[in-house]
C-alpha cells in the first residue's frame, strides 16, 4: 500500500491509465437463482426500497454464517489454490473455480498499464476472490435464495473508500450495472453505502480479522453449553413406526424402510417411493395399535452377497397355532422377475424362540465383517429378568438376553438350518448353547457395525449397541467375543442385583458410556459416522433416546480410549439457514440408519403406535463444513421399476420457509386485486397443528415458532394480519422513511412529485406495489 502515498498516483483513475478498449462484463457466477438478475441492479427506486425493507426485516433472523454462493457450507479444497490462496485451507472454491477467477483477473489486467496494476491490482484480486470466502453468501446477499444477488461483495466502508479514491474507474471493469457506473463512480459515499452490509462484522476485509468468527471456522458449531449444532433434511414421512432403514449394498443406493406392522417399502435415490411394497407380511406379524408395544416386525439384514444370491433375513414377533408368542428369524429371497419385490413363498425358518412376556423382544440382526450373522435377543421381558435363579441373561443355556452368532450359509449335523462358527466362544462348554457369542444383555435396541476410518480403517468391524436399562441407567456397549455385559447383576456401571453383583466371578464388560434417567429413559443405538458429505462428523458415534427425543454423540479419546459425550442440538434459524434444511423433528426416536454412501439418518414418530402413520426419516447435515464439490458424487446403478413411483412431498417446514413466513407476517402490506387470493393462512394456526407433534430440542426453536405471530394478535383472528388499517399503516411509514433517507436525483424528485400529486387527487390508498 506504499504506492498510495505517491503524489503522482494519488487520485489516479483507470480512465487515465487504461487503454480505450473496454473488457467483457463479469458478473458473479452462481447456481440457480429465482431472480432474473444475476446481481443487484439498483435500477428501479422502488426495488431499492423494497430490498432495504427486506434486509432490515431479515437482520435479526438471518445473521451471517459460513455459506457459499451455491447455498452450501464451505469446504477444504482438495488441491492448492494458486490465485485465491488465502482460502486454500477453508472456503468456497475448488481448483477449477480458482482458475476461473484468475482468468477473469488477468483479462481485466490486460486493460490497465503497469502503473495501475501496481496501484489497484490487489484491490481487484481481493474483490474477485470474495467468491471463495467462507462467508461469500453473506458478502453477496445470497443467504436467502429468494433475494437477488449483489454484483460486488460487501466491503467495509474504510476499505471501500480507499478503493474508490485510488481505483474508482475500476468499477466499470468489475460490473456492467449502469446505475452504479453513472451515480457511483464519482460519488464515494453513495457507492460505499450501496456496497455496505447490515452486519459490519462480516464486511470485507474485517471479516478476516474477527477472531470470534474465525476461531473455530470449519469445525462443528457448538453452543455455549457445548451442544453440537447439526441440521436435518426430511427424506420420508407418513410411515407407521419405521423401525429400520437399510441398503442392500448392491450399488443401486435404494433404501428399504420397514414399518412395525410388517411392511417394507422401497425408496429410490431420487427420494420417490414405489407404490407396491417390497414385502408385506402383516398377516403373520404380531403387532397391536397399543402405544409403546414392543412386538412386531423388528429386524432385517441383507446377505453380504445379496447382489449375487438375493437372500435377506427378517426378525419378527408372531403367535403360533397354540397362541404362544415367539420371535422368528427367517430367510427369504428376492423375486426372480422384479428386484423390487421379495418372494414371500421362499421363506425359510432359521430360528424360533419362545417369548415369556410381551416386552424385551430384542430385534436386531446384522452381518459382521466375518460374514456371520449376529442376532440380539431380549431377556424375555417383565421387569428385573425374573426368570430362574440368575435370570435369562446370565444363563448361557438360554437364547434370551444374548448376542448370538450363526453361519447362515450351511446346515449343522444335528439338522439345524445353520452352522455354528467354529470359533464361537462357548462351543466346548456343555452348559452353554453354542450359538451364544456374548451374554448378560437386557434388551439391546439397535446395533451397528463400524465401517472404520476412511483413510486408516481404524475401528473397522466394531459392533456398537444401545442396551435399554431398567430403572436407573441406559448404556452403550461395544460387543466383545465371549463378553458378559452384567445384566441383571449390573445396570450401567452400578449394581442392580446386589447378590449377583458381589460375585467375584462376574468379570463383566463395562459399557463405554451410560447415562441416568434424568437424561433419558430408553436408549436407541446409532452409528459411527463414516460418510463423505460431513467430514467433521467422522468418528462420532451418534445415537439418541426414544422417550425424550434427545440426540447425543460419543467421541473416543485415542490416548485414553475413553469416550466423551456431547449433546446434539438441532440448529436454530441461523445455523440451519440453508435450502432444504429443517430444525425440528418428531419426538420419539425409533432407530438410526446408514445409507450406501455412509451418510446417517434417524427415524422418529410423533405417536409411537404401530398403526399410526406419523413416522418420518431425517438425514443429518453438518452446516459448518462439507466435502469438496464432486467428491461425494454417487453413480447409482439404474433400477428398472414395474411399480408406480410416488414422489416425496416434505411435511416439515424448512428453516427458510419459516423465516419467509415470519417476514411475510411482520412486513407484508394488504394484498389487492389478483394478489389477494394468494394471502396465506394464519401462521399461528398452522404452526400449532404441526408443532404439536414436533420435538423442539433447543430454546431457539420455541422462539422461532412464536415469532411467526405478530405481537398483540390472536390465533382465532386469522385475517387480523391483513386487516386494512393495521396492515397499511406500518409499511407506509417504513417505506416513506426509507425514501426520505435516500438522496434523489432531480429527475427522480420531479417524477416522485408528479406521482404524489396524482395520488392526492385520486385520494386512493397505497397498494402493495406502490408502497414498496
Amino acid at each position: 500500500m506504499q504506492e498510495m502515498n505517491n503524489p503522482n498516483l494519488q487520485g489516479g483513475h483507470f480512465s487515465e491509465l487504461c487503454v480505450l478498449r473496454r473488457p467483457p462484463v463479469y458478473k458473479t457466477s452462481v447456481g440457480s437463482h429465482k431472480s432474473s438478475s444475476s446481481g443487484i441492479s439498483f435500477r428501479p427506486s422502488s426495488f431499492v426500497t423494497y430490498f432495504a425493507i427486506t434486509l432490515l426485516c431479515q437482520a435479526e433472523v438471518l445473521l451471517g454464517h459460513p455459506q457459499c454462493l451455491d447455498y452450501g457450507p464451505p469446504f477444504q479444497p482438495p488441491f492448492h489454490l494458486e490465485f485465491c490462496s488465502a482460502y486454500e485451507k477453508f472456503g468456497c472454491c475448488d481448483q477449477d473455480k480458482d482458475n476461473t477467477i484468475a482468468a477473469k483477473y488477468w483479462e481485466i489486467m490486460d486493460y490497465v498499464d503497469p502503473q495501475a496494476y501496481k496501484l489497484c491490482g490487489k484491490y481487484i484480486k481481493d474483490i474477485l476472490c470474495q467468491e471463495c470466502s467462507p462467508y461469500a453468501a453473506h458478502l453477496y446477499d445470497a443467504e436467502n435464495p429468494q433475494t437477488p444477488l449483489r454484483n460486488l461483495p460487501g466491503l467495509c466502508f474504510d476499505y471501500c473508500s480507499e478503493f474508490h479514491h485510488y481505483c474508482r474507474s475500476a468499477i466499470t471493469l468489475l460490473t456492467d450495472d449502469k446505475h452504479i457506473q453513472e451515480c457511483c463512480e464519482r460519488n464515494k459515499t453513495r457507492f460505499c453505502n450501496l456496497l455496505n452490509i447490515q452486519d459490519e462484522d462480516y464486511c470485507f476485509p474485517d471479516v478476516l480479522k474477527n477472531t470470534d468468527l474465525n476461531r473455530n471456522l470449519g469445525s462443528v458449531v457448538a453452543d455455549r453449553k457445548g451442544c453440537l449444532q447439526l441440521c436435518l433434511r426430511e427424506v420420508a414421512n407418513g410411515l407407521r413406526n419405521p423401525v429400520l432403514m437399510l441398503h442392500a449394498n448392491d450399488n443401486t443406493h435404494r433404501m428399504f424402510i420397514a414399518e412395525q406392522v410388517g411392511i417394507i417399502w422401497v425408496f429410490l435415490p431420487d427420494g420417490s417411493r414405489l407404490e407396491e411394497p417390497f414385502l408385506d407380511i402383516k398377516s403373520l406379524v404380531l403387532a397391536t395399535p397399543w402405544v409403546g408395544d414392543e412386538r412386531g416386525f423388528l429386524g432385517m439384514a441383507f446377505h453380504p452377497k445379496y447382489k449375487d444370491n438375493g437372500k435377506f433375513y427378517i426378525y419378527y414377533s408372531y403367535q403360533d397355532k397354540k397362541k404362544v408368542e415367539k420371535i422368528r428369524i427367517s430367510e427369504l429371497r428376492v423375486s426372480a422377475s422384479d428386484i423390487n419385490k421379495a418372494d414371500a413363498i421362499t421363506e425359510r425358518n432359521l430360528l424360533e424362540i419362545e417369548e415369556p412376556a410381551a416386552n424385551h423382544n430384542g430385534g436386531q440382526i446384522l452381518f459382521g465383517l466375518d460374514g456371520y450373522m449376529y442376532l440380539f435377543t431380549g431377556d424375555g421381558g417383565k421387569a428385573g429378568d425374573p426368570f430362574g435363579k440368575f435370570g435369562n441373561a446370565q444363563n448361557k443355556s438360554s437364547l434370551l438376553g444374548k448376542v448370538l452368532r450363526i453361519d447362515v450359509d450351511g446346515r449343522s449335523s444335528d439338522g439345524k438350518p445353520y452352522r455354528i462358527p467354529p470359533d464361537n466362544p462357548f462351543c466346548s462348554d456343555p452348559k452353554a448353547l453354542p450359538e451364544v457369542y456374548a451374554y448378560g444383555v437386557r434388551n439391546m435396541w439397535r446395533c451397528s457395525v463400524d465401517r472404520g476410518d476412511p483413510l486408516t480403517h481404524k475401528g473397522r468391524g466394531r459392533i456398537f449397541c444401545g442396551d435399554v436399562g431398567q430403572n436407573k441407567f441406559e448404556e452403550v456397549d461395544i460387543v466383545v467375543k465371549g463378553g458378559n455385559y452384567g445384566w441383571r447383576a449390573k445396570e450401567g456401571f452400578e449394581c442392580y442385583d446386589i447378590k449377583l453383583c458381589q460375585n467375584s466371578s462376574l468379570d463383566d464388560i463395562l459399557p463405554i458410556f451410560a447415562y441416568g434417567h434424568s437424561v433419558g429413559k430408553s436408549v436407541t443405538g446409532g452409528y459411527v459416522y463414516r460418510g463423505c458429505e460431513s467430514p467433521n462428523l467422522n468418528g462420532l458415534y451418534i445415537f439418541g433416546d426414544f422417550m425424550n427425543g434427545r440426540l447425543m454423540a460419543l467421541q473416543e479419546d485415542e490416548r485414553t480410549n475413553k469416550w466423551k459425550k456431547q449433546d446434539i442440538c438441532i440448529g436454530n434459524s441461523v445455523t440451519c439457514a440453508f435450502p432444504g434444511l429443517v430444525s425440528s423433528y418428531s419426538q420419539y426416536i425409533i432407530s438410526f440408519a446408514e445409507d450406501e454412501a455412509g451418510e446417517l439418518y434417524f427415524m422418529a414418530t410423533s405417536y409411537p403406535s404401530a398403526y399410526a402413520p406419523h413416522g418420518s426419516v431425517y438425514k443429518f447435515v453438518d452446516p459448518a463444513r462439507r466435502a469438496p464439490p464432486g467428491k461425494c458424487k454417487q453413480k447409482p446403478v439404474p433400477v428398472k421399476t414395474k411399480s408406480k413411483r410416488i414422489p416425496f412431498t416434505p411435511r416439515t417446514k424448512t428453516v427458510l420457509e419459516v423465516l419467509k413466513e415470519r417476514l411475510t407476517t411482520t412486513t407484508e402490506p394488504p394484498r389487492t386485486g389478483l394478489n389477494s387470493t394468494d394471502a396465506p393462512q394464519s401462521p399461528r394456526k398452522s404452526v400449532s397443528r404441526k408443532d404439536s407433534t414436533k420435538h423442539k430440542p433447543a430454546k431457539a426453536d420455541k422462539k422461532q415458532q412464536t415469532a411467526q405471530l405478530p405481537k398483540g394478535s390472536k390465533a382465532k383472528k386469522e385475517k387480523s394480519p391483513y386487516a386494512p388499517k393495521a396492515a397499511t399503516s406500518s409499511p407506509k411509514r417504513k417505506g416513506s422513511h426509507l425514501r426520505r433517507g435516500r438522496k434523489k436525483s432531480p429527475k427522480t424528485r420531479s417524477a416522485t412529485k408528479v406521482k404524489t400529486q396524482a395520488k392526492k387527487k385520486k385520494k386512493r390508498r397505497v397498494n402493495l406495489r406502490s408502497t414498496l
